[in-house]
């Protein structure tokens, strides 16, 4: 299922996030970049590191070779389907939203902190009055799960390659604000958030 919010990209929001079929779900977790959830969420055990924790090496999504494998590059900045997990658990015609697409949706919709059966999140309005409910489905960082309930971390597809191929972009929402800036100290790419996918018109 899925909404038209009248977005001038025409790009539909799914009603709900993957691994849950209802809009108050929270659904899975995922490191950036890979496609099922896991019980530990840190370097360590990142699909595309070395495993090391003080000083990560990728191979794959890299575009300095002072961070890749080997000095490996392959300047990939956008998930391919393969590492999608919209479109390896929901199918073709489904992706993560690129931080294009997450902009627009930021700065085309009202964005309200409500609670629905029972959960907070936010609904996001768009221009024509349809909506979508994100539910503030916190984080898992290590073992850990926190800040369900107040605040929302969605994964884009897409990298931050200004600062390193460490960080990727995401969707972050808490009571007071909402934003698709992220700090490279506080959300490198292992950390387990939640996925929004979209589909195209």
């Amino acid at each position: 299922a899925y909404v038209d919010l009248g977005l001038p990209s025409g790009i539909m929001w799914a009603t709900c996030n993957v691994g849950t079929d209802i809009p108050t779900g929270y659904g899975n977790y995922y490191a950036w970049g890979e496609t099922e959830p896991k019980d530990y969420y840190d370097w360590t055990t990142y699909r595309w590191s070395n495993g090391t924790y003080s000083n990560p090496l990728f191979s794959r999504y890299c575009n300095d070779a002072n961070y890749g494998i080997n000095g490996f590059v392959d300047n990939l900045n956008t998930l391919l389907s393969s590492d999608d997990a919209a479109t390896v658990n929901w199918g073709v015609g489904w992706r993560m939203p690129t931080y294009a697409e997450i902009e627009e949706l930021m700065n085309n919709c009202t964005a309200v902190w409500v609670t629905e059966h029972g959960v907070t999140g936010r609904i996001f309005t768009g221009p024509n009055g349809n909506s979508i409910f994100l539910p503030a489905a916190g984080r898992h960082l290590a073992e850990l799960f926190i800040h369900y309930g107040s605040e929302g971390y969605y994964w884009s597809s897409t990298l931050n390659p200004e600062y390193s191929p460490q960080p990727a972009w995401l969707l972050n929402f808490n009571a007071y604000d909402y934003g698709g800036n992220y700090f490279l100290n506080e959300y490198p790419r292992y950390n387990g958030f939640s996925v929004r996918p979209v589909c195209e018109p």
